[in-house]
């Protein structure tokens, strides 16, 4: 259980809000890089609690702006995508990527007013098939490059879900949640006759463990769980990298899921997958397949309880848009949420004190490909591993 002040302290993420100062020190995924075009070079996004506008000049460049105009405050999503940079509709004040105002028609020529018309502006980078931004204070930190996506082994795939009505605290307090499969996910789908699909988690849990992970180049908590039945397995861990990624490898994917915070009530997720082994080109390695899940729902307006999404999607959801922490009540199974809520808390307080915080990667020797280990040591996990009864 959390205290109100807690509770608030972890959750808000708009500017100047302590979770949200130690968020903007981490790079986020923007959108996938096929959505913007020579067609469609400009979009709106929301991250954060900030309303800005994406787009591709002309020359190739991109830039990602606060969506007003510092002039009249306009909305810079209806200007025009120029050469050089984007002009706002209304009076055509030009800005290029970094934010600086370039042009400001009808205006003295030399007037200072240039200098201070210039637009929040953050840097952008492309990966993996996807545009990547680091809206923190300088010197930048290195875009992670994480060895799953740089793998040219199998087949890559992005999968777009619908934008969550929910905390992003929520999706990420799942991920160091071991138990909820059996019955979330393994249960859900036997009780509707997808006995195939829900194998893998309608299996008895025997035992499961958590560990607190602090490297140079990532930090997060890893979870791993032991299976009984016929099919009995202590299976390799998932880890929660620090702040706001899982990575899950499955039976024939590993998973990479990017939790992003739309806002305080909003969060958006793609997942970034590697099928190892399947028939593969090379050019989805940049530019992978898109999917994309529509709704959550179904015609009824109620969940589809027959898809993983959908289900966990449900689960986070009916939380509230930010679940009230001061009515849980917590169990066993939760320690590894309570191992994460004390990291949150206190990477937030390491970047009060003007530390940066854990997981920020620098050298770019160690950022060619960043493997994650998925856990220690096996055998030390199942020895201690916590009894589920």
């Amino acid at each position: 259980m959390l205290t109100r002040e807690e509770n608030e302290l972890l959750t808000r993420v708009g500017p100047a809000t302590p979770a949200g100062n130690l968020l903007r020190r981490y790079w986020h995924p923007v959108c996938p890089a096929a959505e913007l075009t020579a067609e469609q070079p400009k979009r709106r996004v929301r991250m954060l609690g900030e309303d800005l506008v994406l787009f591709r000049d002309g020359k190739g460049g991109l830039g990602l702006v606060a969506e007003q105009c510092a002039h009249r405050r306009a909305s810079l999503f209806y200007g025009f995508v120029e050469e050089d940079g984007i002009r706002c509709a209304y009076h055509g004040w030009k800005y290029d990527a970094s934010g600086s105002c370039i042009e400001q028609p009808f205006e003295p020529k030399g007037t200072p007013l240039r200098q201070e018309a210039c637009q929040v502006a953050y840097p952008v980078e492309r990966f993996a098939g996807m545009l990547w931004t680091y809206m923190g204070p300088k010197p930048v930190p290195l875009l992670p490059r994480w060895e799953p996506l740089l793998r040219r082994d199998g087949a890559h795939r992005i999968m777009i879900l619908p934008e969550l009505t929910c905390n992003w605290l929520q999706c990420m307090e799942n991920s160091v949640d071991p138990v909820h499969t059996y019955y979330l996910h393994g249960h859900m789908m036997h009780t509707r006759g997808m006995g195939q699909r829900a194998a893998y988690f309608y299996r008895p849990i025997e035992a499961y463990d958590f560990e607190l992970v602090k490297e140079e180049l990532w930090a997060g908590v890893r979870k791993v769980r032991s299976f009984g039945g016929e099919q009995g397995e202590t299976e390799l861990g998932h880890p929660l990298i620090f702040p706001c990624i899982l990575m899950a490898p499955q039976r024939q994917f590993i998973v990479m899921h990017f939790r992003v915070p739309v806002d305080d009530t909003s969060t958006r997720i793609y997942r970034l997958e590697l099928e190892p082994g399947a028939a593969s080109d090379g050019s989805d390695l940049e530019n992978p397949p898109l999917d994309y899940v529509r709704s959550f729902r179904g015609s009824d307006g109620e969940y589809d309880l027959t898809t993983f999404n959908a289900q966990d999607g449900m689960a986070w959801e009916t939380q509230g848009p930010v679940t009230d922490r001061t009515k849980e009540l917590l169990g066993a199974s939760d320690r590894g949420v309570v191992m994460y809520r004390r990291l949150l808390k206190e990477q937030i307080l390491a970047v009060q004190r003007g530390e940066e915080p854990v997981g920020v990667v620098r050298d770019p020797a160690k950022n060619e490909s960043i493997h994650i280990a998925l856990s220690e040591s096996q055998g030390r996990f199942a020895r201690r591993m916590m009894k589920a009864s």
